[in-house]
């Protein structure tokens, strides 16, 4: 407890500390599946470049993009683990205010954990640390970047389950199977690995450098 509290501040060990208040194994879930495929999963097609963004993310904070040594796991969730992870994904993107990275930071591109404000890409990075502490495993916790409806570069977080995939996203609360979204599937984080990404179309579309093009929900 005293080592993952170190690692939540403010307001959300609050909420956090609510949800532990749960019956044992709320924060633990049994390895089912190994590896990128599974049901369900979101179809892979070899490694690729990570985002820019993302890079620099991991270069002023290389602990958060360390291997862990579970390797691919696809956790089993109980019913009050799909709880948490629901009240997380509601709690951040309501405490979190959209704001683009150039209001916020200065930057056209700049991916880190949030204080109050950031876009897609904080949000995400936000909710995977939180589930992470509650015990999820890292490789069930991926970044994810999609085009939307408007073909604009936008990122999700994706939990990988031995039921499938869902997503986690700041502009609905609510947890979806990753196929009942409207979004183009361009690239994530490997199971692996998280500093390797891989592909999520054969043939991506070509965008800019930046992932978030507006920070609206």
């Amino acid at each position: 407890m005293g080592s993952m509290m170190r690692r939540i501040t403010g307001a959300a060990a609050a909420v956090l500390l609510l949800a532990l208040a749960a019956p044992a194994g709320a924060a633990t879930g049994s390895a089912a599946t190994r590896g990128e495929r599974a049901p369900g999963a979101t179809p892979t097609f070899g490694r690729t470049l990570p985002p820019v963004g993302f890079v620099r993310f991991c270069g002023r904070r290389p602990e958060a993009c360390a291997a862990r040594p579970a390797g691919a796991v696809r956790p089993v969730l109980t019913a009050r683990q799909w709880e948490l992870v629901t009240r997380i994904n509601d709690y951040v993107n309501a405490d979190v205010t959209p704001a683009s990275d150039e209001d916020v930071y200065g930057e056209a591109e700049r991916w880190d954990y949030p204080l109050r404000r950031g876009d897609c890409e904080d949000y995400a990075l936000l909710k995977q640390r939180y589930l992470e502490a509650l015990g999820l495993p890292r490789s069930a916790l991926l970044l994810t970047v999609v085009l939307d409806d408007k073909q604009e570069g936008h990122a999700v977080l994706t939990l990988a389950t031995s039921e499938g995939d869902f997503i986690l996203d700041n502009r609905r609360d609510g947890v979806r199977r990753w196929s009942d979204s409207d979004y183009t599937f361009l690239k994530r984080q490997s199971q692996a690995d998280p500093r390797e990404w891989m592909a999520l179309a054969p043939d991506p579309p070509m965008r800019g450098g930046t992932v978030a093009v507006r920070a609206a929900r």
